[in-house]
């Protein structure tokens, strides 16, 4: 792409965003709709100005990174904790259901080839978190309860979706699976969960230190951003999704992150360097938003752009029933999770709800489905189908559900 028609794109995008996102806001539509419709005008399933190529796609993970910075930041782990195992059984329900019942419709139902149903059971399992989170920011609901639950579900979901994916990928090219790989990858992946947070609250107080000592403004936005980018490249390089990387910077610099194990060693002094920053956080907040509100939109846009419909064989009567039996799997699935775990029937729906949207996860399955020669045009077009509508669909029912008085 030459950089004038980059420029132009970009502005395209950006201006498509703002504009669709404020007309569905006007019409009580949660925003992150408009921007959906708005990537699937612009994309090739309409006006085809727009294509989902390597730089876009890179602006719009930037957007989602920073996103979930912020979801991080406003993530209270005391909090999350007190939700006890709710939300990985959530994350095993909503991965486990969808999977078996998507492979059984495929491969007993349909008569499809094993690898194929593995193929299909793996992307019904996603959940998009990006699009999840900000449905319910879009409805006011990122800080209640259940929204905890659904944040702490979806992060596991998407390391199971990562582990899912490299089985059957090496499943796929090999024709063999590696355990020994695969568990190493979970493995590294749990370390970096585990570590990262306290390595970036510690890099949060050195450059909290020389903030406060800057003659020069930006050092903190700067950092921050910096922070967050070497951490999703550590992500991606012990195998998980580049967006835990966003994630665990947000929780490590939030207000809401402590690290009390110092103090129990008699080790106070060591301590008060992980005690929160409430001044740190509230900076940061105040300055990152302003980026986050620009690259964000930006990644809902792309995931309309991908979803190009002009692929799927509209008067294909197969693609219409395995498409139609596969969104039965896929909503059945991931609102049944909610119901496995001890909430009142209210959260249980909500949480459930939450937890469709496939989103760009989806369409990573599919894709390596696709170009791998496992799933052949009409199957991947079916795909397509319930990637579509699981994105598009839920914010509707969710607000809908939540204008609903709760029931007991």
């Amino acid at each position: 792409m030459e950089l004038h028609q980059f420029f132009l794109y970009l502005a395209i995008v950006l201006i498509a965003a703002r504009l669709f996102s404020e007309i569905a806001g006007r019409h009580g539509i949660p925003p992150v709709i408009g921007e959906l419709l708005a990537g699937l005008l612009i994309g090739p399933s309409l006006l085809g100005w727009i294509s989902a190529d390597d730089t876009m796609k890179l602006l719009a993970e930037i957007g989602i990174i920073l996103l979930l910075f912020e979801v991080g930041m406003d993530t209270d782990l005391l909090r999350l904790a007190r939700s006890g195992i709710k939300p990985v059984v959530v994350a095993v329900v909503g991965f486990t259901l969808p999977f078996v019942l998507g492979y059984a419709v495929c491969r007993w139902g349909f008569g499809l080839d094993n690898l194929v149903s593995l193929f299909i059971g793996g992307t019904l399992t996603a959940t998009s978190i990006g699009i999840t989170v900000r449905v319910l920011d879009d409805l006011g609901k990122r800080h209640t309860d259940e929204a905890q639950i659904v944040i702490g579900a979806a992060v596991l979901d998407d390391i199971l979706g990562v582990l899912a994916l490299a089985f059957l990928y090496q499943f796929a090219v090999q024709q063999q699976v590696s355990l020994a790989a695969t568990g190493a990858v979970a493995l590294y992946i749990l370390l970096f969960m585990l570590l990262s947070p306290l390595v970036a609250k510690l890099a949060g107080r050195i450059i909290d230190h020389y903030d406060q000592r800057a003659v020069t403004p930006g050092l903190l936005i700067t950092m921050a951003l910096s922070l967050i980018l070497l951490f999703s490249w550590l992500a991606h390089a012990v195998g998980a999704p580049l967006i835990m990387g966003g994630f665990a910077a947000g929780i490590a610099l939030s207000q809401h992150f402590r690290f009390d194990v110092m103090s129990r060693l008699g080790l106070p002094a060591l301590d008060r360097w992980f005690a929160p920053s409430p001044q740190l956080a509230h900076r940061l907040e105040e300055q990152m938003r302003p980026l986050i509100h620009t690259f964000a939109p930006l990644f809902f846009v792309m995931v309309g752009v991908s979803l190009n419909l002009n692929t799927v064989n509209w008067r294909s009567s197969h693609v219409w029933q395995l498409g139609g039996a596969l969104i039965g799997v896929a909503f059945i699935g991931k609102i049944a999770a909610g119901f496995f775990i001890r909430e009142s029937r209210f959260r249980q729906v909500a949480i459930g709800l939450s937890m469709i949207p496939r989103g760009e996860v989806g369409l990573i399955f599919a894709q390596l489905g696709l170009t791998q020669g496992i799933l052949d045009a009409e199957t991947y077009a079916a795909l397509l189908i319930v990637i579509a509508l699981t994105t598009v669909v839920p914010p509707f029912l969710l607000k809908a559900y939540y204008s609903r008085p709760a029931l007991p």
